[in-house]
């Protein structure tokens, strides 16, 4: 009998480790996201300070800025979807400032204002550094006649804007241009599905136990008979 049943405990065994084992790995993940974000939300929370030369992504990405300065008038729309304010494309601007131009992300435009002029005016901005990293192999390439962009890039906003490449996220500017609402950075739009994919794994592991232990008793039956 032992001999019988040796092949499908094997399987059950097998299957359930593996399965538990990817369970525990994605609760390790979720620990780890979580410092992440943790360690966000401390950078995001601190005083802001003026804007330097010498930022580097590792050590000022979600630090809070002070800057002051104003936009030149050149803009690129960025089109998105599922934002707190909705959809529309979020603009883009040349932005003058004591180090020189940078890339100013001043908000969200609505769809159905494309068209509509710009303030440009000397501005203070609160804002927040980010190298934005929305970009990925299925993004389209940019309808340069039209203005419509997919994704934010620095490297490629920059060269086409001629500024730094740098790049401040407003949340909030004074004063504010009265066709756009602001997007600031927070962490509810960092993906962290840690916790579902653990669940999803130790739920499989279950049902891999339940079927292994009917597979079991459906050869102890077939040995009985």
């Amino acid at each position: 009998m032992l001999r019988r049943i040796l092949f499908p405990v094997i399987l059950g065994l097998a299957g359930c480790g593996t399965l538990i084992g990817l369970g525990l790995w994605q609760v390790e993940r979720l620990a780890w996201k979580n410092e992440i974000l943790a360690e966000i939300e401390d950078r995001l929370t601190s005083p802001p300070t003026g804007l330097s030369l010498f930022v580097n992504e590792n050590q000022d990405e979600y630090r809070p800025i002070s800057l002051i300065g104003a936009p030149t008038g050149e803009e690129l729309h960025v089109l998105v979807s599922g934002t707190e304010a909705g959809t529309g494309y979020r603009v883009i601007s040349k932005f003058e400032t004591e180090i020189g131009p940078i890339l100013l992300d001043q908000g969200l435009l609505a769809i159905n204002n494309k068209d509509a002029a710009p303030l440009v005016a000397r501005m203070n901005v609160t804002g927040t550094l980010l190298w934005p990293d929305d970009q990925n192999s299925s993004t389209p390439d940019p309808d340069l006649a039209a203005n419509i962009w997919f994704a934010r890039n620095i490297d490629t906003m920059s060269d086409a804007l001629d500024t730094r490449p740098l790049m401040v996220v407003a949340s909030r500017a004074s004063p504010a241009d009265p066709r756009l609402t602001p997007l600031p950075v927070n962490t509810a739009a960092i993906k962290n599905d840690h916790f579902e994919y653990a669940v999803t794994w130790f739920l499989l592991a279950i049902v891999w136990a339940v079927m292994s232990f009917y597979l079991i008793l459906r050869v102890l039956r077939q040995k009985d008979t």
